[in-house]
């Protein structure tokens, strides 16, 4: 498996994220390994949040998230997904599918890290990411936040606009990160955060696994993430794990998504799931301090 690593210096200039990253290694499917990057936050006894990143973004993303939990004593784990931030990039788009990226995370946090009474807060794939390892493993996990994601199984088709935002994925010859993650939020991104989020990715062959990310969806119902999905929604229309649904107030992809997840997982019920206002898709970065409050709020009650 060819492999593109981002050159430390990428990351020299990265506004309001002081934190040093951790690595892992995981297997490869060629019996390799790959470097999957981490950062850790917060006192090491506290309970535990798990950050899960989407596309095109990286722990970057939850920056202000953390700031507010590790001020509540909460620790939190925020690795940057294979093909993302300072985790290794595969550069062939064949080398990414979604069981993959699955495994990759799984072996992450449990074999090397060995979290338990994890709290998982998934947004965008890591909704689609953290919500197979909750129904995998659901004894790994004492709560849920899952924030603008959810867990399609390809039975019903997907909004217009994520349709019009996997073509110009695909269609582009370069792809522009940062413009990205700013159309998918609501207020102004200053040009150094911006640039930030395009700081992993210096060479367009590191984009291989955004470039791959939206055609890993399922979209129909024999995709080859389909039954799997199928097989996690059993498992967490059955589950009496406490989950929240703060979604913002505009995400035209996701926004769709928190009634069905209200609906058919037990443990959102009779919780009060906030919406945060004034918020895109990408609201870990428009309102990161709202929703570091709301999670905060969540474990402690």
């Amino acid at each position: 498996m060819e492999v593109y690593r981002t050159p430390d210096a990428a990351f020299e200039q990265l506004p309001d994220f002081p934190w040093e990253p951790a690595y892992a290694q995981v297997g490869d499917p060629d019996g390799g390994t790959l470097r999957v990057a981490y950062v850790e936050a917060g006192p090491a006894g506290g309970p535990v949040a798990l950050l899960l990143h989407g596309e095109p973004s990286w722990s970057f993303l939850y920056r202000h998230v953390v700031r507010v939990l590790t001020e509540s004593g909460i620790r939190c784990v925020v690795p940057d997904l294979v093909g993302f931030g300072r985790s290794d990039k595969p550069v062939h788009q064949v080398d990414y599918s979604y069981a993959r990226l699955v495994e990759w995370t799984r072996e992450l946090v449990f074999d090397h890290l060995d979290l338990r009474e994890v709290t998982l807060v998934g947004q965008d794939w890591g909704g689609l990411i953290g919500l197979r390892l909750v129904a995998e493993h659901p004894d790994r996990f004492s709560r849920v936040v899952a924030t603008n994601t959810g867990l399609p199984t390809g039975d019903f088709d997907m909004p217009a606009v994520w349709w019009k935002f996997r073509r110009a994925v695909e269609k582009t010859e370069v792809l522009d990160i940062g413009r990205l993650v700013a159309a998918g939020c609501v207020r102004p991104m200053a040009d150094e955060v911006r640039a930030a989020y395009d700081a992993p990715f210096p060479e367009e062959r590191a984009k291989a696994g955004a470039r791959a990310m939206p055609g890993l969806v399922p979209t129909r119902p024999d995709d080859p993430a389909s039954e799997a999905n199928r097989a996690a929604w059993q498992v967490l229309s059955a589950c009496e794990l406490p989950c929240l649904l703060p979604f913002s107030d505009g995400d035209p992809i996701t926004g769709a998504m928190a009634p069905i997840l209200r609906k058919l997982i037990p443990g959102t019920r009779g919780l009060r799931h906030p919406t945060i206002h004034n918020a895109g898709h990408f609201l870990q970065e428009d309102a990161g301090q709202e929703l570091g409050r709301v999670v905060a709020d969540f474990i402690r009650s």
